[in-house]
């Protein structure tokens, strides 16, 4: 054991070592959410096997240009100074890890850490480096078999392209086709069939004109645990008519599940009839929505606009996948794409119909991955002509179409995290501070807004940030950035990467969990409902604040 020990030490490159230890401290560095040891020590052990591979790519570079190498007493002079002054680099930048963390926490009202525990997050970081070199010699292996068997037929340079050219189509057809598309779409399907199954105790609605109730085209079960749950707490009209001291009626809400029909028009039309029968096309708003990849509609987003409108609104959605968005984001991006047009096709056909004085204002709602395919759903051709008014896209993912043309068209000057475009007449963007009331501009017919929160990896994480740093990272910062945060090529990708998978970890307000508030804002400047005072914001604001920041009442996620 003591022999293969000393065999598997040497067979590291010591240089690549050396550079992996500055990345590993670099790990360190704060970036947009709050870290644990364990997310962490995850995080560390990736970059150091990064900068471990760095290191080898120079010293192979170094050897292929044939550049004279130092004597071996200079190298070993050279690899103990900078071994020392790597293992120095590690431990203060071990020390300052927390205060590091701190920084990031306070921003978000979080109390502070003593200690990132050092000793736990070194042997996760371990554990991870070793796999990714394991994987990374596997590699290295199946380039050189290929690299040999060709070397009978063509020249040595061009078998060494063409193998390693074989291994990575290789090891990414295994990697995208059954690790990530194939186990992914396995998991979607078992809790498809799991959650059709599950019985979470909650009764159908006995009233006729709810989805799930008698007569209704849906049935209870298979609206699936995330529709029964969209249907059932919701605000009633007397809960909201007790709010504002008014008559106030129940809001619509109509839900299908993946379970309801076999195929997605199936589904859309389902959608469209149950909110025909329900009444949906009778009230003064309607609201499309396109949930998130779980298939959950974020309460504090929706109760919040039926509030507004004294529940005289309706909403439908229709559920596309049962995997969180950010898997689903990094792996198909366009998932729900289909399922977000074919409900807005059924609707927008059926209501164009209708006369425009007698007819519900028609509006999208998105958080997350159902913002990104809420803005595939309507084209803008398709509804120039008769358009509907307006749209709430909340925490749009980074690879968002619509978002990010408008982003890089920007006005100058404007920050990433809260961009200006042109004139402000159709679109806006808004954080935690109401950003929406923009002097001398004047909202046309069509008014959409992005709430975006500077903190959310969701939002801006960012693929060149391996090579370059990202725009939002340019002072003046989002608040709830911390100062202390540096790109640092390579790693800084990989961090943001980390921050998306926690982004739901945050406390609300920040992250990727939006908090009422910030939605009450964002629904008065694209519905402008009626007969709401300031007075009345206030009160709403704090109704909902002390609501969702109840124990009994957690942000859920995505």
């Amino acid at each position: 054991m003591r022999a293969y020990l000393a065999v598997l030490a040497k067979s590291f490159s010591a240089i690549g070592l050396l550079v992996g230890i500055l990345f590993f401290a670099a790990s360190l560095t704060p970036s947009l959410m709050p870290r644990s040891y364990l997310v962490q020590g995850a995080l560390t052990g990736f970059c150091a096997a990064l900068g471990y591979g760095v290191g080898v790519a120079c010293v192979w570079l170094w050897r292929y240009l044939e550049i004279p190498v130092p004597r071996a007493r200079v190298q070993r002079a050279a690899n103990w100074i900078a071994i020392i002054v790597c293992i120095g680099t590690a431990g203060v930048f071990l020390w300052k890890a927390a205060g590091w963390q701190n920084t990031v926490r306070g921003l978000m009202g979080l109390g502070p850490v003593e200690s990132v525990e050092p000793i736990e997050l070194a042997i996760i970081a371990l554990v991870i480096f070793l796999v990714v070199i394991m994987l990374a010699r596997l590699f290295r292996q199946t380039f050189r078999l290929f690299s040999r068997w060709l070397n009978r037929l063509v020249p040595r340079r061009i078998s060494n392209l063409v193998g390693c050219v074989l291994a990575v189509i290789l090891f990414w057809s295994v990697a995208q086709g059954i690790l990530f598309k194939g186990v992914l779409r396995m998991v979607d399907t078992s809790f498809r069939e799991l959650d059709a199954r599950i019985d979470d105790g909650s009764a159908p609605p006995a009233d006729p004109n709810k989805p799930g109730g008698p007569g209704s085209l849906l049935d209870w079960q298979n609206l699936g645990r995330q529709g029964r749950a969209f249907i059932a707490t919701g605000p009633t009209g007397a809960e909201i008519g007790s709010f504002f001291n008014a008559k106030a009626l129940d809001p619509v809400r109509v839900y299908v599940g993946l379970n309801a029909a076999e195929t997605v028009d199936e589904r859309a039309r389902l959608a469209l009839e149950e909110l025909k029968r329900d009444g949906g096309f009778e009230r003064s708003a309607l609201l499309v929505i396109v949930p998130t990849g779980t298939g959950w509609v974020d309460p504090e987003g929706i109760d919040t606009v039926e509030f507004l409108h004294h529940g005289d609104i309706a909403s439908v959605a229709m559920q596309y996948s049962y995997l969180s968005s950010w898997l689903s984001l990094l792996v198909e991006p366009g998932y729900g794409a289909e399922a977000g047009q074919a409900l807005f096709r059924e609707v927008y056909r059926y209501w164009t119909t209708l006369p425009r004085d007698h007819r519900p204002k028609l509006y999208l709602y998105g958080l997350s991955l159902g913002a990104m395919n809420s803005e595939l759903s309507a084209h803008l051709y398709d509804i120039i002509g008769d358009p509907f008014q307006g749209a709430l896209w909340s925490g749009p993912p980074f690879q968002s179409r619509i978002w990010n043309s408008v982003t890089g068209d920007r006005i100058p000057g404007s920050p990433a995290w809260l961009p200006r475009f042109r004139d402000g007449s159709v679109i806006r963007f808004t954080n935690q501070d109401n950003a929406l009331n923009i002097p001398d501009a004047v909202w046309g017919p069509l008014r959409i807004v992005y709430l975006q929160y500077a903190s959310d990896p969701v939002t801006f994480f960012d693929f060149h940030a391996l090579y370059r740093e990202p725009a939002w990272m340019q002072n003046p910062r989002g608040p709830d950035v911390s100062p202390s945060l540096r790109w640092i090529p390579g790693v800084t990708m990989l961090q943001l990467l980390f921050d998306m998978a926690i982004a739901t970890t945050s406390p609300m307000g920040y992250g990727h969990v939006y908090a009422p508030e910030h939605y009450i804002d964002g629904w008065m400047a694209v519905t402008d409902p009626q007969g709401v005072t300031p007075e009345d914001l206030a009160r709403l604001k704090t109704f909902f604040i002390k609501r969702s920041r109840s124990a009994d009442n957690p942000p859920a996620s995505d």
